[in-house]
């Protein structure tokens, strides 16, 4: 099995002895911690956990069939064929395939069927801006919603399928509206049946921020022009690496139970964070899975997301000298596209001491500098060790964090796939706008 990643638990510090030959905060891990991680495996495995009816992500990668990812990818090339795609989606509907094709492709357009995203907030100006951009284009629809109803998501559709009915006949609209929804119930499937439109299935065991490595995440990742195979691949791999039940050889085990020991030593934010501008959107994926899994019942960890080494200029200071209620996690790429930093003849920068080497060379300089300042600083910090990025290691990572995310939360305590509180605001906002 290939070793997509490792946890490098060096820079975490045990925060209860602080005696000079424990230095480590892997080993403030107690007993209980491990065997909670363990029990809440079981629960896991043996689908007897609070939730257990929205397991189907659990084996998704290897259940997915070879006709359904010809399916998608016959799809993806008719999208490429177009001028740009328009995903539609909140939350996990878009989240999980912006941060792989944003990790892989980097920020800017690379692709010559440039992906947009909106439906994820109601702000006019974004969306005024984005259709008129698309308004000039013969490009391509893909709404992702269960239920069809959401209000960001369908105020969105509306505007761009009324830009597109105006311009384009019935036959052509085949072409160009992909929909990604329910099998049977919810409005979208009714507008599938009354205009032919093609579209994917979101199973039903299975909620939208687990949902990146199904239809819903595989056919913006295809159409990006990535190997939604090699994602499968990754995350089957890492799948049956989790299996394990010895807690010695098994991440998602060892990282739940740390920031389980992280909770109880006083620590409740993380703060999760990386060095790299393409994994930015990876590490808002993250923020939804944890947040939203287990932000229940008044007791568990607030996920939070800095960009380094952007916001040590900002929160910085805060991070080293502020509250000791914070750990930290970090994503550390070992190896990128090298970019030689080159040498000016008259200095004015003082910098030609690093003439020669590369930008990734200084990046990851700083990142280890702030690991140590972090730690001395009473941070834990924990290193999650990347060697390099592609679609393997891409659905390994996604695979690991759902998994550890479940376990994690089953040690809070906590359902980790509905989200009652999210319903609030929507009946409050219902009754405004109604």
């Amino acid at each position: 099995m290939s070793e997509f990643f490792t946890l490098d638990f060096a820079y975490a510090r045990n925060l209860e002895g602080q005696k000079a030959n424990q230095n480590n905060f892997y080993g403030s891990i107690r007993a209980k911690e491990s065997k909670e991680s363990l029990e809440a495996q079981r629960l896991l495995e043996g689908r007897k956990g609070a939730g257990n009816d929205a397991l189907g992500w659990l084996d998704l990668a290897s259940d997915t069939t070879q006709e359904n990812l010809n399916n998608i990818n016959n799809a993806a090339k008719i999208i490429q064929k177009t001028e740009a795609l328009a995903i539609i989606g909140i939350g996990g509907s878009y989240l999980g395939a912006k941060a792989v094709i944003s990790a892989l492709q980097g920020p800017f357009e690379t692709s010559t069927c440039p992906i947009y995203f909106l439906g994820y907030n109601i702000d006019a100006s974004y969306h005024k801006g984005l259709i008129d951009i698309l308004s000039r284009k013969r490009y391509a629809i893909n709404i992702i919603s269960k239920s069809g109803t959401t209000i960001e998501v369908a105020l969105a559709f509306r505007f761009l399928w009324q830009d597109l009915k105006s311009r384009f006949s019935s036959e052509e609209l085949r072409d160009l509206v992909f929909v990604t929804t329910d099998a049977k119930k919810g409005k979208l499937r009714q507008f599938i049946q009354k205009h032919q439109l093609r579209n994917f299935i979101i199973p039903k065991d299975i909620g939208g921020r687990y949902s990146v490595l199904s239809p819903v995440g595989l056919l913006p990742i295809a159409s990006a022009g990535l190997s939604i195979t090699k994602v499968l691949k990754g995350a089957c791999e890492m799948r049956e690496k989790l299996r394990s039940t010895d807690f010695n050889s098994n991440p998602a085990l060892q990282y739940a139970a740390y920031r389980k020991t992280a909770y109880r030593l006083g620590k409740k934010i993380e703060i999760f964070c990386t060095y790299q501008q393409n994994l930015f959107h990876l590490c808002e994926w993250w923020k939804q899975l944890f947040g939203e899994s287990e932000g229940k019942n008044h007791a568990s960890i607030f996920p939070a997301i800095v960009n380094f080494t952007t916001d040590l200029h900002s929160m910085g200071q805060w991070i080293q000298e502020g509250e000791r209620n914070i750990f930290e996690t970090v994503l550390d790429v070992e190896s990128v596209a090298e970019l030689i930093i080159p040498d000016l003849e008259d200095n004015n920068d003082g910098l030609n001491y690093l003439s020669g080497k590369s930008l990734h060379y200084v990046n990851r300089s700083a990142t280890e500098a702030s690991l140590m300042a972090h730690k001395e600083g009473g941070v834990p910090c924990l290193r999650i060790r990347i060697p390099k990025l592609d679609e393997e290691t891409i659905g390994a990572l996604l695979y690991f964090f759902e998994y550890s995310c479940a376990i994690s939360a089953y040690m809070f305590k906590v359902n980790p796939f509905d989200q009652p509180g999210v319903e609030a605001y929507k009946g409050k906002m219902s009754k405004i706008l109604t």
